[in-house]
């Protein structure tokens, strides 16, 4: 399963730089700037369903009659995604935005909420390294990642809630309106959703296998703690 998701992320993005940079037609206003369009959106995306991901691993963490720690690797492990791609979202759109708005960064609505996002995550991965107690560790993440989340909705509904600077929504339109694209434009723009969701799936199988290896590593140092010290109590006699 990694590999076929490895390889159809690697040929989805492939196709989409070609569409995007040989095929698609310039826009009438921006350019050969809308070549961001089949990058930006679809980083955006995976930031939101990597986030996604970690809120409802949360609540199956704490619901305790589906509690086990699968559920706490999972959400680390799409968390992490997650902060990535945020970050990889604000800075793309900071391209996008220096020869459209003339500025690298401006205090809009959507940026902020989307920054705030990108540090309450990177809260939740520093709480995880507080707690040594991997009970009250998984516990106390799962609320804070729920708590996260909730930034989710409000940065995605900021263009709509607020006269911001960032355009509205291409595709994920709060009033279900259709999308504004349409022909090579828009089929490359799919491709390119499904491509990152692939990287995305692939890169989650990949963290979760790493988590389950820490988590072993772990244990494993934990017992070997605690031989050390019970030989340090034990006197040398008391063993013959």
């Amino acid at each position: 399963m990694r590999r076929l998701l490895g390889i159809g992320s690697v040929v989805g993005l492939t196709l989409t730089a070609i569409l995007g940079l040989f095929v698609t037609p310039p826009d009438r206003v921006m350019g050969t700037l809308v070549r961001l369009l089949y990058v930006h959106p679809s980083v955006a995306w995976v930031a939101y369903l990597a986030f996604g991901v970690t809120a409802l691993a949360c609540i199956c963490y704490l619901w305790p009659r589906t509690r086990a720690p699968f559920w706490d690797r999972l959400a680390v492990s799409s968390a992490e995604i997650g902060v990535v791609f945020c970050a990889l979202t604000l800075a793309t759109g900071s391209i996008w935005g220096r020869p459209t708005w003339g500025v690298w960064w401006a205090w809009d609505a959507r940026l902020t909420t989307t920054a705030l996002l990108l540090a309450l995550f990177i809260g939740y991965l520093a709480l995880r390294r507080v707690t040594v107690d991997p009970g009250a560790r998984a516990r106390r993440s799962a609320v804070a990642g729920l708590v996260a989340f909730a930034d989710v909705p409000i940065v995605h509904m900021s263009v709509v809630w607020w006269n911001t600077l960032h355009q509205p929504a291409t595709v994920l339109r709060p009033s279900l309106a259709s999308p504004t694209v349409s022909g090579s434009m828009a089929w490359t723009l799919l491709l390119s959703f499904v491509s990152f969701t692939l990287l995305y799936g692939w890169l989650l199988m990949h963290r979760y296998q790493n988590s389950v290896l820490e988590s072993r590593l772990e244990e494993e140092g934990m017992e070997i703690a605690l031989a050390e010290r019970w030989a340090e109590a034990v006197p040398s006699g008391v063993g013959r």
